[in-house]
This record gives C-alpha cells, structure tokens and sequence, in this order.
C-alpha cells in the first residue's frame, strides 16, 4: 500500500517517501508506461489512450504517477493499475482539502 500524508499547515504533499511543497508542483499527472518495441525503452501514454484507443496494441510496462517541479520530474511507478488508482484518489482528497 502506498503512504500519502499531508501538512494542512505547511501544504506539502508526501508520496512515498518524498515530501514536495505543493506551491512548487508544477505538473502532477498519471499515466501509463508503454514498451516502445526498441530495447527496454518506455513511453508515456494518457490512461485514456489506453482505455479507448490502445485495444491490445500496445504492451504495458507499468503506471506511473509523475509529478514536475521546475526542471526536475520525480517517477512513482507501480506495477498494477488499482495501486495507481488509490494514490490518485487519496491526492484527490488532500487537494480538496487545501481547496
């Protein structure tokens, strides 16, 4: 199970092991590794994608969640999609916290 722990006072989002201050996240958002075909090269494609467009054609390495701040791009990858699935929801709760 995946630890996801906030600070109402200091808004700061802990995953995992490692705390990021929510005012410098530029970009928090999922989305699925897919093998390229080419060594064990992975590409990033939208749930979506998958879910509509994707019917089998493609082979899944895992999911990820990703989050940017600045130039720096910090990868939580998990082997299932429901492992995914609960962290996003548990974000979804923080943030409607500081909301």
């Amino acid at each position: 199970m995946v630890k996801l722990y906030y600070n109402p006072l200091m808004k700061k989002l802990t995953i995992e092991d490692k705390i990021f201050n929510l005012n410098e996240i530029k970009q928090l958002y999922p989305a699925v590794l897919v093998k390229t075909g080419y060594k064990n090269e992975t590409t990033e494609m939208s749930l979506e994608w998958i879910d509509h467009e994707a019917r089998g054609r493609v082979e899944i390495a895992g999911y990820g969640l990703f989050v940017c701040i600045g130039e720096e791009k910090y990868s939580f990858i998990y082997k299932q999609r429901e492992a995914l699935e609960e962290i996003i929801s548990e974000i979804a709760k923080q943030m409607k916290y500081y909301c």
